[in-house]
């Protein structure tokens, strides 16, 4: 793995892969709903700004020692994030899961509250066992074009 980092604070970062491509949010502890934001709309951003139709990129999340998630994050991760990352081409996010029950709880919900949106909304979670194959999962994906731009 080739990562740039591009937002780095005490609860998390955030790093892209160009190889991959993908965007990789590495979760390092609890964060407050601001900061919450904050790093994932970084992500979103770069996803927005340098996916396109021809070379789609992914997201892989390692959440293994992220927190609760407050309720107003999480309604920001499915009605804000989730249609904009959408729009820019991501289908399918690669996650290795929290190893605490307070941020277990959150991914669970995150996928519960994603598949109610409905298919024009959801992208969709998949939970690997290591960080190496989360970032094989998202490879996978795309080259099997599972992103394709709707």
């Amino acid at each position: 793995m080739t990562e740039t980092e591009i937002f780095a604070e005490p609860y998390g970062r955030v790093l892209v892969d160009e190889a991959v491509p993908c965007v990789f949010i590495q979760w390092l502890g609890f964060a407050n709903r601001t900061e919450f934001i904050a790093l994932q709309e970084t992500a979103l951003r770069y996803l927005e700004d340098h996916a396109t139709q021809a070379r789609p990129w992914g997201m892989v999340a390692d959440v293994r020692r992220m927190g609760a998630i407050p309720t107003e994050a999480q309604l920001w991760l499915v009605h804000e994030f989730n249609p904009r990352a959408r729009a820019a081409g991501l289908r399918e996010v690669s996650v290795v899961p929290a190893e605490g029950v307070f941020g277990q709880l959150a991914t669970q919900r995150y996928i519960r509250e994603s598949e109610q949106e409905g298919k024009e909304a959801a992208i969709r979670t998949v939970l690997y066992p290591t960080l190496e194959a989360a970032f094989e999962g998202a490879r996978q994906a795309l080259a099997a074009d599972k992103w394709p731009i709707e």
